[in-house]
């Protein structure tokens, strides 16, 4: 267990729940591809959608150069996990019958490809995250949950419409690094993990620091956690094990609220 996660984990009986997505690449996908779906009914519980934008990728875990991801025009509160697309590298579906996101296989197929770290990918038109992309700055370390954030995410500043060009794809990854978020100016946030659990914690978390931010600022100026702190909070609140059990509740919740999902 990280040791920063492990020292604010007091009188546990049983001991973390595991991490492990199964035994056999069969296990594996089905893992993922229930937490991708959980995922989009929780994008869309927080109200997350935007029409038909938005979407959530996961690398299989056989054939890593194939994820899986949502179909164009299906809402992500009634997504059900047989309607995932099997896209590979090339864009091609080689499995499921939806349509294809054009942005989505641009920006994500070549996040996936430069991170081979990189189980999942999030991106949606969320109201804050795109509300505060439009200043054109990272975020502040002004709460203990930006610090997840603190020195670990980048500003995108070269907006040029619907990612639809295959440049414009290599760009945003290119600008991504190594980091775990993006803030893609214009338009909205992009988050990345080694689970989807920890990718879509990330952009939940990401979207709240930018509405805390939005309106800590419109009340006045708000006062910066300093450096070395920012840095102490980021290696407990902002590890991938953070992450991933940070989106435990949320997934417990859903999971009872609309089984249907799994379908």
């Amino acid at each position: 267990m990280n040791d920063a996660v492990n020292s604010i984990v007091m009188n546990t009986a049983g001991g973390m729940p595991s991490m492990s997505e199964g035994d056999t690449p069969e296990a594996q996908r089905l893992h993922r591809k229930r937490m991708l779906t959980a995922a989009f009914r929780l994008f869309g519980k927080f109200g997350f959608d935007e029409g038909v934008a938005g979407h959530i990728t996961v690398r299989d875990p056989e054939f890593t150069d194939h994820f899986w991801v949502n179909p164009m025009g299906v809402s992500f509160k009634q997504i059900k996990m047989s309607e995932l697309l099997l896209v590979n590298h090339d864009g091609k579906v080689i499995e499921g019958s939806g349509l294809l996101n054009g942005a989505a296989f641009t920006i994500h197929s070549h996040i996936h490809k430069a991170r081979p770290d990189v189980i999942a990918a999030a991106h949606s038109h969320s109201v804050y995250g795109k509300s505060w992309s439009s200043l054109g700055r990272p975020l502040d370390p002004i709460t203990q949950d930006a610090c997840a954030f603190f020195d670990d995410h980048v500003l995108f500043d070269d907006f040029g419409g619907v990612v639809l060009e295959n440049d414009e794809g290599v760009r945003i990854s290119a600008a991504l690094g190594n980091n775990k978020a993006a803030i893609l100016q214009n338009h909205g946030l992009l988050t990345v993990g080694g689970s989807v659990e920890a990718a879509a914690w990330w952009f939940i978390t990401m979207e709240r620091s930018c509405q805390a931010q939005l309106m800590a600022e419109a009340a006045g100026t708000p006062k910066l956690i300093p450096a070395e702190t920012a840095l102490t909070t980021y290696q407990t609140v902002g590890s991938e094990l953070a992450g991933w059990f940070n989106f435990q509740p949320l997934l417990s919740v859903i999971t009872a609220e609309q089984p249907d999902m799994f379908d």
